[in-house]
């Protein structure tokens, strides 16, 4: 654990999901590898679209509407229903098509091989401060088993624009009565979760799991409050 500003008291804890609680990686690899067969197995003209394919369709769909960065679950439907329409299906059969790929896709997403650690410390810190989750990405607390813990969860999209903007961390602290500056927020990603966190006034915790040297990482533009390496050292600051 290192510190590299003064902490405050802490009311509340807010916490990034992907890569913060669990590891992610595994878990987007089978998801996208699965959700892309059953995109090309959904019709014969769709057999040869290759992952390529779908990401400059994304790229064009993004380029077009770049709102629709905010909420990842949507971008991806619409990629894939305009992969179908661009092969020839209707407007309702390519509907149809992306409801049935995008059930798939939340279906691998939510196979998470959630570590016993996350389950003690979250069980351990919402018996003394309430817990909040903020994500940009898709997953569900409620299909990963561990939304039980949280006073509430924020998407970004439904909930406003995706971390670094501060929409989500201000509805966070609105929801739950506390000010900024009395909730820490805990993430592994630089950018997205100590920077915007800091930006919105909240104190930030960056937990480092894969051996990251903070003084030589390009996008560490504003030190957090404190680096951790395993989550179970969040109980030692309450």
């Amino acid at each position: 654990m290192k510190f590299y500003r003064p902490l405050g008291p802490i009311k509340a804890i807010t916490f990034d999901l992907d890569d913060t609680l669990y590891d992610n990686h595994p878990v987007i690899r089978k998801t996208t590898a699965e959700s892309h067969a059953a995109l090309q197995s959904f019709h014969p003209a769709l057999r040869e679209f290759t992952p390529a394919d779908y990401q400059a369709l994304r790229d064009e769909l993004l380029a077009r509407e770049p709102e629709i960065y905010h909420d990842v679950s949507e971008w991806r439907r619409r990629s894939v229903e305009l992969a179908m329409i661009n092969v020839g299906l209707s407007a309702a059969e390519a509907s149809a098509g992306a409801s049935e790929v995008m059930s798939v896709f939340h279906q691998w997403r939510s196979e998470v091989e959630m570590p016993e650690e996350t389950h003690q410390t979250l069980t351990w810190l919402g018996e003394r401060v309430p817990l909040v989750a903020i994500t940009n990405g898709n997953a569900c607390p409620e299909k990963l088993g561990i939304d039980h813990y949280f006073q509430f969860a924020l998407r970004a999209g439904p909930h406003g624009r995706a971390k670094p903007w501060q929409d989500m961390y201000q509805l966070a602290s609105d929801r739950l009565g506390i000010a900024p500056e009395h909730i820490l927020h805990v993430g592994d990603d630089l950018t997205t979760d100590v920077v915007g966190s800091l930006r919105a006034g909240m104190q930030a915790c960056w937990i480092n799991l894969r051996d990251g040297n903070l003084m030589k990482i390009d996008d560490a533009r504003l030190v957090p409050h404190v680096e951790i390496h395993q989550l179970a050292s969040l109980t030692s600051l309450l």
